[in-house]
């Protein structure tokens, strides 16, 4: 890897001496191609030999390791220009980079928890109180029917219809859709109806998910505890609880379901929007295949 970090100084050099660019840009491109470097060097792969399937690779692992999607755009712009550079001056033949677009995809993609962070956050709330069979039920809820925060607080005891095994929600432009329910989410509604619900229900409120003083559950109160029980799972990335929604997706086509399925799950209008989860799934089995298979 000693041609890279030649490759890289006299790069450097040449922004800083010829295109004189500024001390700040200068330390970013510095810190962006290090990185690479360092990537290129983890996966023994020589710079006159990288394809553009690697570098694509590597965008993906800057994204996953939750890297920011204006960073990782400055990431690949580094290193489009080192390639050009570097073919230019002769020092290679050829660009990886070439014809390399800047898909969308690339900062838009959610993230997702596996499937046993998931199984410690649910787990998390201690059952035994009211307090606790409450949250236990809405994150059980969320994960189970992957709906957005704000219909989960929205959801009324009438919604439910437990014996059938689904509920009722209204989505964005009020539409309705009828979202199914595993076995473990209705267990665990049943339980806090049954248990927990009456501590909070002072004021009569047709409102499944109600707070200490009685009033509907809030989309801030609500992100809070996700984060506390984040933390007692030993969950260490960002959490939020869309990102229970982005996980529901995930697993569920990651599992076998059919995307239209998921989109009428989701409430998608356009099926493009759910398409996006199939990319997240494939990065996935990707990073699975270059883990675990012998010629990766």
């Amino acid at each position: 890897m000693s041609d890279f970090a030649t490759y890289l100084s006299v790069y450097l050099d040449y922004l800083d001496v010829e295109k004189g660019l500024a001390k700040n840009s200068l330390a970013s491109y510095a810190t962006d191609l290090r990185r690479f470097g360092k990537w290129l060097d983890d996966k023994s792969i020589d710079i006159d030999s990288v394809r553009r399937l690697q570098i694509v690779h590597h965008i993906q692992s800057l994204r996953t390791a939750g890297i920011s999607a204006r960073s990782v755009a400055r990431a690949l712009a580094a290193i489009r220009g080192f390639f050009r550079f570097l073919v230019a001056e002769r020092h290679l033949q050829h660009d990886p980079t070439e014809n390399l677009d800047n898909p969308k995809l690339w900062s838009t993609l959610p993230k997702s928890l596996h499937a046993d962070e998931v199984d410690a956050l649910l787990e998390a709330p201690d059952r035994t109180t009211p307090e606790g069979l409450r949250d236990s039920a809405m994150l059980e809820l969320l994960y189970a029917t992957g709906l957005r925060v704000s219909e989960l607080i929205r959801v009324k005891v009438e919604d439910l219809v437990l014996d059938a095994g689904f509920l009722r929600t209204f989505g964005k432009g009020s539409k309705e859709r009828i979202v199914p329910l595993g076995d473990r989410a209705r267990d665990t509604i049943t339980a806090y109806i049954e248990n927990g619900r009456s501590h909070f229900d002072r004021r009569n409120d047709v409102h499944l998910f109600l707070t200490n003083r009685g009033r509907p559950m809030t989309r801030q109160t609500f992100w809070m505890k996700i984060i506390k029980y984040a933390r007692l799972a030993g969950i260490k990335t960002h959490i939020s609880p869309h990102v229970l929604r982005h996980s529901f997706a995930t697993h569920l086509l990651e599992n076998g379901a059919d995307l239209r399925s998921v989109q009428l799950m989701l409430g998608h209008s356009d099926i493009s929007t759910t398409q996006i989860y199939t990319h997240v799934s494939r990065a996935r089995l990707q990073k699975i295949y270059d883990q675990f298979h012998p010629r990766a």
